[in-house]
């Protein structure tokens, strides 16, 4: 029995990277239905008293219990407590990946599956830059002939979501600390090394998602910089090779040429410079997001109900110069704008806690994989650059994936070892 629960727990892991490509919808029945065989090992075996006493859930519940209470001072309570109470799958699913990690040491293996997904991805990115669409057909003008709104903007096979270069940053440094911990002994380990990541960092490139290609270079600098395997000679050339070969890739493609400094240069540089940036949606987004939380600055309108705020009475919209939207697209004002500043506070400390409480183990260990997670996370609060909303399916579920991964894979931080 226990065999096939633990055969089911691997393979429903392995697809969570498939079933968060597949949509939303999936890849919530894929979270769920590991909790459920996660939820027989923890009333099996009484995991409820040892975990109570682990610095680390206590930090979980303290997150939870104020999104619950979110729901109650939110605009529109509907509007809110789906995303609020479902939190707790997210929790279970942190257990579920630590305990996973704590059972079996071969689930290592996860990785290699992970590996082939993620390269099969990077091929499929690069089959639609060249062709215009994807494998399947999917791109820019592919479905039925009509151009879609995204324009010639990647998107994989997301379909009609132009999110690939999320993607690809949401699981680009747990295949790089894999790879690392695989060739660290090689003879050629740096050039090995150095082919991938410009694979990878051109593939998320020519996705033409700014704010993400932003993240992965500052990722992988940081990346390059904490572990130990490579001399300070070595992160040089990295710290050379890099922004030269992102330099070649936009200036060899108009749309990315536009894409990544022609846009940028015509709101900074032309004559209508102010106009340009008060015209830019960004802006207007930021500017919006911080209305909101001006005029609900203590505890915000409630998550998810910017939306509710900005595109409710027409009259007050326009007294605030509100953008009406889902969200503001940037970490930051979503907090301020839907926490006001005791929520943002208290999600900020939450999540730094869970994310710093063990940098020292973290770098002394060197663990390539926990600091591929743990690079990933901390791109994630890089300030000013927009963003897709933080508590998403989407974005959340990458999240704890990789803050499970970052405590899992070290017997020092998985919460299930006796520290």
């Amino acid at each position: 029995m226990k065999i096939i629960q633990d055969n089911i727990f691997f393979i429903l892991l392995t697809f969570l990277p498939i079933s968060i490509i597949i949509g939303s919808a999936v890849s919530i029945v894929n979270i769920v239905l590991l909790g459920v065989v996660y939820l027989y090992f923890f009333f099996k075996y009484d995991h409820f008293k040892y975990l109570l006493k682990n610095n680390t859930i206590k930090i979980f519940l303290i997150l939870y219990f104020y999104l619950i209470l979110n729901t109650f001072i939110s605009l529109n309570f509907e509007t809110s407590v789906l995303r609020n109470f479902g939190f707790i799958r997210f929790i279970i699913l942190f257990l579920a990946i630590n305990y996973l990690f704590y059972i079996e040491k071969k689930n290592l293996r996860i990785f290699y599956f992970w590996t082939i997904i993620f390269l099969i991805f990077v091929f499929d990115v690069n089959f639609e830059r060249i062709t215009g669409a994807n494998i399947f057909g999917w791109g820019a003008i592919s479905i039925d002939g009509i151009e879609q709104p995204h324009g010639p903007r990647v998107v994989s096979f997301f379909k009609d979501e132009p999110i690939a270069g999320a993607f690809l940053n949401g699981f680009m440094f747990l295949i790089l600390g894999q790879v690392l911990e695989i060739i660290k002994k090689k003879k050629f380990r740096n050039i090995i090394f150095l082919v991938i990541v410009l694979i990878f960092i051109f593939s998320i490139l020519i996705t033409g998602e700014r704010s993400n290609a932003i993240k992965a270079v500052f990722g992988l600098l940081l990346f390059i910089y904490l572990i130990d395997i490579f001399d300070l000679k070595s992160k040089f050339v990295y710290l050379i090779i890099l922004p030269t070969i992102i330099i070649i890739t936009v200036i060899s493609s108009d749309y990315l040429k536009n894409r990544y400094y022609g846009q940028i240069l015509l709101n900074i540089f032309t004559e209508k410079k102010f106009q340009n940036l008060e015209n830019n949606i960004y802006i207007k987004l930021y500017k919006s997001g911080f209305a909101v939380f001006k005029n609900h600055p203590l505890i915000g309108v409630g998550n998810k109900n910017y939306r509710i705020e900005t595109c409710g009475e027409k009259e007050k919209a326009k007294k605030n110069n509100y953008y009406c939207l889902t969200h503001p697209h940037q970490i930051y004002f979503e907090f301020l704008s839907e926490h006001g500043l005791v929520g943002t506070f208290l999600l900020l400390s939450v999540f730094f806690a869970l994310i710093f409480q063990y940098l020292k183990v973290i770098i002394l260990s060197q663990n390539y994989l926990q600091i591929g997670a743990f690079t990933f996370l901390i791109t994630n609060f890089l300030p000013l650059i927009p963003s897709g909303s933080f508590f998403s399916d989407f974005n959340i579920s990458l999240f704890i994936l990789n803050l499970s991964i970052m405590y899992a894979v070290n017997k020092k931080t998985n919460v299930f070892f006796k520290k």
